[in-house]
């Protein structure tokens, strides 16, 4: 007698940058796998793979590709996912700045939303010819930009927002062009123009959750987590 099938719940949640419905399982201990040799390399690359590829294996519709996630959706459909897929009680250890002793902090996954920045209009004109329509950058962008630090990280960040060139109304996709004549492009952008892309991409939606504790002192202390690193490795 072969062994059973076993079934696995289906949930969902509204990917932030597009409100799709995304249809996903919890993952299983072949993912846990995954993500528990990722970790073990402590090369943050090596983790934004594993879990690229945990949540690529979670997904069960069919047409959604994660390479169009942005990165504030990868983020939430982690904490969502490990959520369903353990429990949605995290227990985080912080060392107070104060007394300099360890206290828990309790987070509730299911709690945790996205944050919206100010409304940034996503197209603006250069010149009468001209207009840039922007987005939030993919995270199939992320990976050419590992070795990239200060200004070329910035730089090439501003780059892959930009969606659309309009010249005399005609739509051009970036990728028309070679990665010189973009970066040429860039470079001889008017400074009011680059600095809207960077408010632009300043205003992203983003994590955000607030939790806190009271300290040895009876100071009450609040912690914002933003990322992935402080939902699950805050020490």
């Amino acid at each position: 007698m072969g062994l059973p099938v076993i079934q696995h719940p289906i949930f969902s949640l509204i990917l932030p940058s597009t409100e799709q419905r995304v249809h996903f399982r919890p993952f299983l201990v072949k993912e846990e796998k995954i993500l528990l040799i990722a970790q073990s390399s402590g090369d943050q690359s090596d983790i934004l793979q594993a879990v690229k590829q945990v949540i690529s294996n979670c997904i069960i519709d069919p047409t959604v590709d994660i390479n169009n996630f942005t990165t504030y959706d990868l983020e939430y459909f982690f904490i969502k996912l490990r959520s369903k897929s353990i429990q949605n009680i995290i227990k985080l250890v912080y060392k107070d700045n104060e007394d300099n002793k360890l206290y828990d902090v309790q987070v509730d996954l299911e709690e945790v939303e996205i944050k919206k920045g100010l409304e940034v209009s996503n197209t603006f004109e250069i010149n009468e010819q001209t207009k840039i329509k922007l987005t939030h950058p993919r995270i199939s962008l992320m990976k050419k930009a590992e070795d990239l630090e200060g200004v070329d990280f910035n730089f090439f960040i501003v780059q892959s927002c930009i969606d659309k060139i309009i010249i005399d109304n005609v739509d051009y996709d970036p990728s028309s062009f070679s990665q010189e004549e973009l970066s040429e492009f860039v470079d001889n952008l008017p400074v009011p123009a680059y600095q809207h892309i960077q408010t632009f991409i300043d205003s992203m939606p983003k994590i955000e959750h607030e939790v806190g504790y009271t300290n040895s002192n009876g100071k009450n202390v609040r912690i914002t987590l933003r990322t992935l690193t402080d939902f699950f490795t805050l020490g």
